[in-house]
């Protein structure tokens, strides 16, 4: 991948709707290379696939929130099995530090999400957890 790809990228980041000639002009360089540069991407499974944000998906959730939870013992597998049964889960991440999996959580009320969290706590083999709320998306991973 190169300066031309990741200039291409970014733009659809922006706006996956945009024209082979907006693109083009964007980027200066042709058309044909925009489409050709787009197959390529999507036959190496650089681009997986364009999505669309709805109005009502962006405020489905008006309490959104991130919970860092630290496990102990081998109960991983078991608790992101018991996080993804639940529908105001919305993703689960494993990751690497302090923290073992980041649990991204949305919820009609404050209530409601607090709900939630007393409910993850209680699975068996949550040691310790840290929730953040989230105040506003500057820019979403699909938008």
């Amino acid at each position: 991948m190169d300066d031309v790809d990741r200039q291409l990228i970014s733009a659809l980041r922006h706006d996956a709707r945009a024209s082979l000639s907006d693109l083009a002009i964007t980027l200066g360089v042709s058309r044909t290379t925009v489409r050709g540069r787009i197959e390529r991407l999507r036959q190496s499974g650089e681009i997986v696939g364009f999505s669309v944000v709805l109005k009502g998906d962006a405020v489905r959730d008006p309490v959104r929130g991130l919970m860092l939870i630290g496990i102990e013992g081998r109960g991983t597998d078991r608790i992101i099995r018991q996080l993804n049964g639940l529908s105001a889960v919305r993703a689960v991440h494993t990751t690497n530090g302090r923290w073992d999996v980041i649990v991204e959580i949305g919820a009609e009320s404050l209530e409601d999400f607090d709900d939630v969290l007393a409910r993850i706590r209680r699975f068996d083999g949550v040691a310790t957890s840290e929730t953040n709320l989230l105040l506003s998306t500057r820019k979403a991973a699909n938008g």
